[in-house]
Order: structure tokens, then C-alpha cells, then sequence
């Protein structure tokens, strides 16, 4: 079976040049295990000394029992100079005070660590290696990385133009993709029993091992409800006590819940942009699921199969290629609501400019924008404003804001 090539991998390789403990953070089966294995693989392959070592596995993990007994093992297995890999560093007790631990004292080996999502990982590692760590987020696999796989590689650097100018089969992939998202195990199925059945595994480790262990969550039936709510609404503002009267839970167990889904890299919160406190929603949140397939496992239903056009699993689309965009900038996502209706579905504020992005899940044929898109433009003033859409593309100006009507698969080369 030909291997999905990740675009973290040459950042991973850059990375391992540079002193700092690398850590590789993301959902459960996102492919982290699988980047450090092609990274072992090329240090081999140059006959370079590395030592993996997975918490997972029961001998392994006693070689972190002290740090005194890892350097022993190291030291054993690597001599003088090396990289050490670490996967499912989630397993080890105050992982963060350990590693700094390490890190201070100046050793000649690299270390590289992976991890499931955790609060742990996320929040007390990072914290106790601030200043010591390169942080490589490893989500489920992009659509770009999907279509590289699914067309065997053939136009990889011109997918653009594939899509462009091969409708019918770049929409086809593009169905499958925003039924079955980007988990590696699911893309590389080869029958719809198959991803399913991979999809109802990934879920049931999830539950199992990051929230009913991990968190100690004895009820975890009711953040499972909480889940499917949320994907039934994806992209529609959240009233948290309704949620909390809908689950059966308290607005406090929600907020809760909601944490521990944001922090486990299962759903991510877009807050509202406002410049009038008075007309304009400041509170209520949206949710977007970061995997397309996890969201539609939520609510059993699979578009791809059934021929829905669900226009929420794509707004989440879009949602996941502009968050990826915006990831290493100052630049912070929102989306726009006011009391009377009006909304836009993301605002990108980039602190001197603000950019709104209206998405269409349509193949739009002429340059016309909504009214609610028309009201934020003209009380905004942006420089420059998108509409998304799966195939038109065109430019109109209203005012002075040139308005880009783009397809999806432009929009991340259009920001820029």
C-alpha cells in the first residue's frame, strides 16, 4: 500500500537540526506515529544513530521509570551522539517536568516526542517546556494531501489545475473527502465498511482512552450526546444553557465538556467579531469539528452514501483550510452575527485589517453577493473580501473593497 506523503514531514526534517525537543501534538491516529517512523527511516537510512522507544509497550515505558534510567538507555544503544523518538508521551506522569529535566541538562542527543490528545500533552507539557519545544501540529490529513493520494501522485504541484480543468472528478473526491475526512486509517480503506468501521474504532479509543481514562469521565454517554448536538448544528451559534438543557447537564459540565473536546483536538471555537457591543453578537461561540469524518460519525450519516449536499460539512471545510492558514500568523478567525440577522460566516482579523469570507456551497455562476455580505462591507470597509465557492471564479468591487470570488481549492494561495 503506497504511503499518503505528509506535508509536516520536511518541516519535521528541518526540524531535527535544531536543539529543541520537538514535539508532535494532535487527534488520536492523525499519522504522528507514522512521520516518526519516516524520520527513523531516513536517519537509518544514513546510518545515523536513533533509539524509539512507545510508552504504549510495557518494556519501553520502564526505561522512563527515572531519567537517569532513560540516559542509561540511550547512552547503551546510541554512544556519544543521536535522536531519540518517543511516541505516546501522554503515558508519562509529569512528562513536562521530565523532559525539562532532560532538555537542561545540555545532552548531545535530540529528542523527538508524540502524543495523543491529552490534556496533559497539551496543557502541562507545554508549559513546563516553554522555550524548549518546536511544536509540530499533526492533523487529520488535508484535502490537498487526500487528492496528492488519491491521484497517485501523478499531479502533485499542479492540483490546482487538476481541479480546474477535471470537474467531475475532483467534485467526486471532494464528496468522499467531506464524508470521510482525513484520518489516514479511513482515507486508505479501500470499501465503505470499512472506513466505518475504522471511524467507530477511532471513536471508541477516543472515548475510552482520552476521555472516560484520562479525564475520569463516568458518564461518558453524556458528552457523546453533547458531541452529535454540535455536529448536528456545525457552524450555528452555540447557546450554551440550551445545550446544557438538551444534554441533560449543567451549564458548568458544558463549559467543561467543551474544554476537554477543544483540548482532545475534536472540535476547535470560533468567537464573534464585533466593533458595536450594542447591535452585534460578542458571546456565543461556533464550533467546527477539526475532522470532517468524525463530525458525520457523530450524526451517522455519511453525505457521500446518501447524495446530501450539506452545506454545514462544508462551511467546516473551508473552516479547517482557513485555521490551517492562519496557524503560524498573528492573525485570529471570527465570525460576524448581528441582533437582526445579519451574518458572515468568517471574519479573519489580522489586527490592521479585517478580511470577511462568505462561503457557497454552489457552483456560483455570476459575481452577486448577499445582503448581509453587502452590510459588513460597507460598515467595515475591508480592502478585500472572498466568496468561497466550488468553482466560480471572479472579482467585482464594491466600493473600495475588491470583492474575490474564489474556489475552495484557490482560497489558502488567494490569502496569501
Amino acid at each position: 500500500m503506497k504511503t499518503i506523503r505528509r506535508k509536516q514531514l520536511e518541516l519535521l526534517r528541518k526540524d531535527l537540526q535544531r536543539k529543541e525537543i520537538t514535539l508532535l501534538v494532535g487527534p488520536r491516529q492523525a499519522g504522528k506515529t507514522t512521520l516518526m517512523k519516516q524520520l527513523e527511516q531516513d536517519l537509518q537510512a544514513r546510518k545515523t544513530a536513533k533509539l524509539y522507544l512507545n510508552m504504549d509497550i510495557e518494556s519501553d515505558a520502564a526505561y522512563l521509570q527515572s531519567q537517569q534510567t532513560l540516559l542509561n538507555k540511550i547512552r547503551l544503544e546510541l554512544g556519544e551522539t543521536g535522536y531519540v523518538f518517543i511516541d505516546e508521551i501522554q503515558r508519562k506522569p509529569n512528562a513536562g517536568v521530565y523532559f525539562k529535566g532532560l532538555y537542561d541538562m545540555d545532552l548531545p542527543y535530540k529528542f523527538v516526542l508524540s502524543g495523543s490528545g491529552s490534556i496533559e500533552l497539551k496543557e502541562k507539557i507545554g508549559e513546563s517546556l516553554a522555550g524548549r519545544k518546536l511544536i509540530v501540529p499533526v492533523d487529520t490529513i488535508s484535502f490537498e494531501e487526500f487528492l496528492d493520494y488519491r491521484t497517485d501522485y501523478k499531479y502533485t504541484g499542479r492540483l490546482n489545475l487538476f481541479l480546474s480543468l477535471e470537474k467531475e472528478k475532483g467534485n467526486f473526491l471532494l464528496q468522499e473527502y467531506l464524508a470521510y475526512g482525513g484520518y489516514p486509517a479511513v482515507v486508505t480503506a479501500s470499501t465503505v465498511e470499512d472506513k466505518i468501521r475504522i471511524m467507530d474504532e477511532i471513536y471508541s479509543a477516543y472515548m475510552m482512552r482520552d476521555i472516560s481514562s484520562l479525564l475520569g469521565m463516568q458518564q461518558p454517554e453524556y458528552y457523546s450526546r453533547m458531541l452529535r448536538l454540535l455536529a448536528a448544528g456545525a457552524g450555528g451559534l452555540v447557546n450554551i444553557s440550551r445545550l446544557a438543557s438538551d444534554t441533560g447537564l449543567s451549564v458548568p459540565t458544558v463549559h467543561k465538556y467543551l474544554w476537554y473536546a477543544e483540548n482532545t483536538f475534536i472540535l476547535k471555537a470560533v468567537r464573534p467579531y464585533s466593533g458595536n457591543r450594542m447591535k452585534e453578537i460578542v458571546k456565543a461561540p461556533v464550533y467546527y469539528f477539526t475532522d470532517l469524518g468524525f463530525r458525520n460519525y457523530m450524526l451517522g450519516s455519511f453525505q457521500y452514501n446518501s447524495g446530501m449536499r450539506d452545506g454545514f460539512v462544508f462551511q467546516n471545510f473551508i473552516f479547517r483550510i482557513l485555521n490551517k492558514a492562519l496557524r503560524n500568523s498573528a492573525a485570529t478567525l471570527h465570525y460576524w452575527r448581528t441582533t437582526d440577522g445579519a451574518e458572515v460566516d468568517f471574519v479573519i482579523d489580522r489586527t490592521q485589517e479585517v478580511i470577511p469570507v462568505e462561503v457557497k456551497y454552489a457552483d456560483l455562476k455570476t459575481s452577486t453577493l448577499s445582503r448581509s455580505f453587502r452590510n459588513f462591507v460597507e460598515k467595515y470597509k475591508p480592502r478585500k473580501a472572498f466568496v468561497v465557492n466550488l468553482s466560480y471564479n471572479g472579482e467585482l468591487k464594491l466600493g473600495d473593497t475588491f470583492v474575490h470570488f474564489v474556489p475552495y481549492y484557490l482560497l489558502e494561495e488567494m490569502l496569501g
